[in-house]
């Protein structure tokens, strides 16, 4: 398989984890987001003068109180892959009335990718 075609496939395998978020973000539950991230994943940003940071559960508590978003609209703007890392940056317009950039970092464990890290930039 030539390095473009695994390219291609990491990028498309990185897209399918992704949406477990988009997934989780239109439904309301955090459950339905799990799947994207690694059992140890962090999450920082601001929300107004508030930090929001810790471990990817507060994410997914915050989720579930804040019901779905059915209007969401979501774009994937990158995916960039080095070897077994990758990063991705996702904007999201109104997310119950708000508006988000999101920025993931992914590792490439046993052959499945998953989120580590999200930090976002809630603009006001």
């Amino acid at each position: 398989m030539s390095s473009t075609t695994l390219l291609q496939n990491d990028r498309e395998a990185i897209a399918t984890i992704l949406q477990h978020y988009i997934d989780g973000t239109k439904s309301g539950r955090g459950d339905d987001m799990r799947p994207a991230f690694h059992r140890d994943a962090t999450i920082f940003g601001y929300v107004g003068d508030d930090l929001f940071a810790g471990p990817i559960e507060n994410l997914f508590t915050w989720n579930d109180e804040n019901g779905p978003a059915t209007e969401l609209q979501v774009q994937i703007v990158d995916i960039d892959i080095v070897g077994t890392v990758a990063t991705a940056r996702l904007e999201l317009d109104n997310w119950t009335g708000n508006r988000f950039t999101d920025l993931f970092t992914l590792l490439k464990i046993d052959g499945q990718w998953q989120i580590m890290n999200k930090v976002f930039h809630h603009h006001n």
